[in-house]
């Protein structure tokens, strides 16, 4: 599969996207939104592949943002087509992969960028890494997700004053919201999401999966989280996975799934 604005590489268990644009830092335009998709939707659909990595080329950039060129002229009609087309190709998508992307947040993720990191199950940044939704300042608000995600992360009073104010923030500020999990220095970014990828593939991909619907459904008004918990705990029964799991665990032994 060949793309011309990201990079997809294959390694042992794990793929790794890189949005490669740096002389836009890493904007996204239509086309790169698009080649995203399909580059996750193989990834979903690759039994080898356990978890995926997101991240930009570079040192200055995840995402600086959207390609405001591409919008500046559109009408109210376009503008929430823009939106929703986005959303469902590649935010939502992301968001509901059945297994685990984590985003490797290296230098600036604003507005569309921190989106899509957010639309990730979990974030690493780089110490240089500054983060905001500064949509405001161009007289719109953040359609991809933002204004939804970010409260569920960092809470509704810092979410507000992040995107009434255009501001940014820090790594550090970051960690200490809960917008990202960890923090590293740059030539570190990606050792560090390898090496939590690798605890991840000990563990079973279809209880993982499973888990990832379990903790969507907590956010979603027209699911009960707890039933969808319940349903999922009940699947895993009987299923190969479980059986080795437990068999392991009670031969003393290290699962291999």
């Amino acid at each position: 599969m060949k793309f011309d604005n990201i990079l997809l590489e294959k390694r042992a268990g794990f793929a790794q996207i890189t949005i490669n644009r740096p002389k836009k830092l890493n904007a996204l335009n239509k086309e790169t939104i698009l080649e995203l998709h399909e580059a996750f939707k193989s990834l979903n659909d690759d039994q080898e592949v356990r978890a995926i990595i997101l991240t930009g080329s570079g040192d200055k950039a995840f995402v600086a943002g959207a390609d405001i060129s591409e919008f500046a002229d559109f009408s109210s009609e376009q503008g929430g087509e823009l939106a929703r087309k986005g959303q469902e190709i590649l935010f939502n998508f992301v968001e509901n992969m059945s297994k685990p992307v984590i985003a490797a947040i290296n230098g600036y993720a604003l507005g569309g960028g921190l989106e899509l990191a957010m639309a990730c199950h979990f974030r690493l940044a780089s110490t240089n890494a500054k983060m905001g939704l500064p949509e405001v300042s161009l007289g719109v608000i953040p359609g991809y997700g933002g204004t939804q995600r970010l409260p569920l992360l960092v809470g509704k009073g810092r979410a507000m004053e992040l995107i009434a104010t255009a501001s940014m923030i820090g790594a550090d500020d970051a960690k200490a919201y809960g917008l990202v999990n960890h923090v590293t220095a740059p030539e570190e970014l990606i050792a560090a999401t390898e090496k939590i990828i690798s605890r991840i593939m000990r563990n079973s991909p279809m209880a993982i999966s499973a888990a990832i619907r379990a903790v969507n459904d907590v956010y979603r008004e027209d699911k009960n989280g707890f039933e969808t918990e319940i349903t999922e705990f009940g699947n895993c029964f009987g299923t190969e996975e479980f059986i080795e799991g437990t068999t392991a665990f009670l031969e003393k032994r290290k699962a291999n799934f």
